[in-house]
């Protein structure tokens, strides 16, 4: 009976700590300014990108970012030419990289996400399409943080900075890539719009709040964040998405965030142009919810 209680508590002590440790973190708000100030893009010198064409309409490019961090990404453009370009920012789900946007499966593992239709569906629509790795994911993976070290780091020590510094940076790497799109002739600067999937969808909200050069966003299954990360919570920054076509796309069982967690967040939204959209099922939504975006594209 003894071994068996001993048995017992090592089973529940990690649980426990668990709880104790991500639970119980503590909520710390932030003043929107100084969340503001955290985002803000100072630089004014010229963003050196270089591309390496993949095929006649695609390339993959590198750039610098604000730290001097390499930034890998792709580029593809709509079969038919024209001299400008509408653009779609896509940003990927955790554990992913910026090749989903084009591809149904990479390494044996399907795009269960479906963003490679996304891209499809907005290239029909006439508009080029580019996406890059986050902080820590596909090209930009550090032995030394591994996504499952930074998320045992938050949820089992308590110890939130590199989390928080992964979304935070990766908003400022597309600040970055930003600054490359709006001096290039081939893009429609009025029409750049940003979609992201899961934590993609928490960066989309957090880009288009902090920089008005993105028109519309669409959040897809965006995960709820409170105040324990305020620095990165999109909560804390949907009121400024004043004049942007938003559509936030929810599931009714979702993991990562509840029915009142996501109705909360669109209430938020100060924009007149928004949408909810909610789907059966859990954190992967079915594959026709790209449909929808037919209309989303549409200025």
């Amino acid at each position: 009976m003894k071994k068996f209680f001993l048995y017992l508590l090592a089973a529940l002590l990690p649980l426990a700590v668990i709880y104790y440790s991500f639970f119980t973190l503590d909520s710390q708000p932030i003043p929107q300014q100084e969340i503001l100030t955290a985002f803000e893009r100072t630089s004014s010198e010229p963003v050196e990108l270089t591309l390496t064409p993949v095929d006649e309409r695609t390339f993959r490019f590198e750039y610098s970012s604000f730290d001097g961090e390499t930034v890998l990404g792709q580029i593809s453009y709509p079969a038919q030419a024209k001299d400008q370009y509408p653009l779609l920012i896509g940003i990927h789900a955790m554990g992913r990289s910026f090749p989903r946007w084009w591809v149904d499966s990479l390494k044996g593992r399907a795009t269960v996400t479906h963003v490679n239709k996304i891209t499809q569906l907005a290239h029909q629509k006439g508009y080029a399409v580019i996406a890059i790795d986050a902080r820590y994911h596909g090209s930009r993976k550090d032995p030394n943080k591994t996504l499952r070290s930074i998320m045992t780091a938050m949820t089992v020590l308590g110890d939130k900075a590199d989390y928080v510094d992964m979304i935070h940076h990766t908003v400022l790497d597309h600040r970055v890539l930003l600054d490359w799109i709006v001096q290039q002739p081939q893009f429609d600067t009025n029409n750049i719009h940003v979609a992201g999937y899961s934590m993609g969808g928490q960066l989309s909200l957090l880009l288009a709040s902090v920089d008005d050069r993105i028109s519309n966003v669409a959040a897809i299954v965006p995960p709820h964040i409170d105040d324990r990360l305020a620095l990165v919570a999109p909560k804390n920054l949907v009121d400024r998405l004043h004049h942007h076509k938003v559509w936030l796309f929810t599931a009714k069982d979702d993991e990562n965030a509840t029915m009142e967690d996501n109705q909360m967040l669109f209430r938020t939204i100060s924009s007149p142009n928004k949408k909810l959209l909610e789907y059966n099922g859990n954190h992967i939504l079915p594959p026709e919810y790209v449909d929808a975006l037919a209309d989303w594209f549409e200025v």
